[in-house]
């Protein structure tokens, strides 16, 4: 078996078809080959049938298989110390520089979207409405005519106090002229003038009443509920229409009490709606004082522009809690943890040994997680290159070729 070993060292060197010993082809050759010289065929081997035999061949057969590593071993170190360019050696990766940023985690809190600023449109004096000039969901401006009254009844009050106020007129008159002329009593004359004034104080407050029959919306908003209909009778001060200000909304969130000490009035939050795509940073308006005792929750608001009217109440929104911020903190994405079996989490840098680069295992202890980003609490000084993708594969001191951008 030596001589073959040395036949084949010579034979590898001196013969001109070295480049089939890079095939996969000849190692299956050369072990097969190996096998024959060290054992022999099958038929010539005297298989023992005592106990001593047996003992005896296994020994003999023990001896050949650890002579026949060694000589594999000696192969295959021989082979890659001549053939230091075979790039199947190396395991192609992709790196990246870690640089240190500020990690900040949120917590998600849903929420939905209210408008308060409800107002009420309502005649100031009861009647008939002849006209309404509004539907439901329809946007209308301050100032705009909503209503036109009947106001038949007033008119015809009016009629009436008029012809009692023709009387009054006469009868004080009367009665002045004859005050004038020392006849009468001051108290007659001072009757007729207090019923003739309070008679044109009335016309005045019907011609008021009658000067509302044109009913105006009292703010810019959307209608959100129609109370009354065109023939029906509005009572005075009684909401013909409720009329919603989507001007300025807000979101509204139910957030857990373990975040209490995270929120505080004034402070920046993010604020998104998935329905509309839209996002953005508004500041907490108000924070309730008791905290629910049966979801252990406290009421959390936050104002939020909507001048174009895009934002409709009772929309689901998520407001983003700023939970925990590091500065200057290593971060990288946690699909790059490993894990041994005995629990130790670990990932792979770039380590040069030599000429050549190799994967170096770096144990690490992991901090706060957020959307698959991870802090690197120990381990790592925030100035190494880390193994990305191509790392799963890795063992310690694999020897690594970094793949070109």
């Amino acid at each position: 078996m030596l001589y073959f070993t040395k036949n084949l060292k010579e034979y590898y060197h001196c013969s001109k078809t070295h480049q089939y010993m890079k095939s996969p082809y000849f190692y299956l050759t050369v072990l097969a080959l190996l096998v024959a010289s060290c054992g022999g065929s099958s038929s010539e081997a005297i298989y023992p049938e005592d106990l001593a035999g047996k003992k005896a061949l296994l020994k003999e057969k023990q001896a050949a298989l650890q002579e026949l590593s060694k000589t594999v071993a000696q192969l295959e170190s021989e082979i890659k110390t001549l053939e230091p360019d075979n790039q199947n050696n190396f395991a192609v990766v992709t790196t990246e520089k870690i640089r240190k940023s500020d990690f900040v985690k949120y917590t998600e809190v849903q929420g939905n979207i209210e408008a308060d600023d409800l107002v009420a449109i309502a005649s100031e004096t009861g009647g008939r409405i002849l006209e309404l000039y509004i539907k439901e969901g329809q946007s209308v401006s301050k100032g705009k005519l909503v209503a036109k009254l009947d106001l038949e009844a007033i008119e015809k009050q009016k009629a009436e106090l008029q012809k009692q106020l023709e009387l009054a007129n006469d009868l004080f008159e009367r009665q002045k002229r004859l005050w004038e002329q020392k006849i009468g009593s001051e108290v007659q004359y001072l009757q007729a003038k207090n019923g003739k004034e309070r008679l044109e104080k009335a016309l005045e407050s019907l011609d008021l009443q009658l000067s509302k029959s044109n009913v105006y919306a009292p703010a810019s908003g959307v209608v959100e509920v129609l109370n009354l209909k065109a023939g029906e009778i509005a009572a005075p001060g009684a909401p013909i229409a409720l009329l919603l200000n989507t001007s300025k909304v807000k979101i509204v969130a139910d957030v857990p009490e373990t975040l209490i000490r995270s929120i505080r009035q004034g402070e920046k939050v993010n604020v998104s709606i998935p329905a509309l795509d839209w996002e953005k940073e508004v500041a907490i308006t108000s924070i309730a004082r008791t905290i629910d005792k049966n979801n252990r929750t406290l009421k959390v608001e936050a104002e939020v522009p909507n001048s174009n009217g895009m934002i409709k109440p009772n929309l689901l929104a998520t407001m983003l809690i700023k939970e925990y911020t590091k500065k200057d903190a290593i971060v990288i994405s946690i699909d790059l943890i490993q894990q041994e079996i005995s629990g130790k989490d670990f990932v792979y840098i770039v380590h040069q040994e030599g000429e050549n680069k190799v994967a170096k295992k770096v144990y690490v202890e992991l901090g706060k997680t957020y959307r698959n980003n991870v802090v690197i609490e120990k381990g790592l000084a925030g100035n190494e290159e880390l193994v990305l993708k191509g790392s799963k594969s890795l063992v310690e001191n694999s020897p690594i070729q970094i793949a070109s951008n």
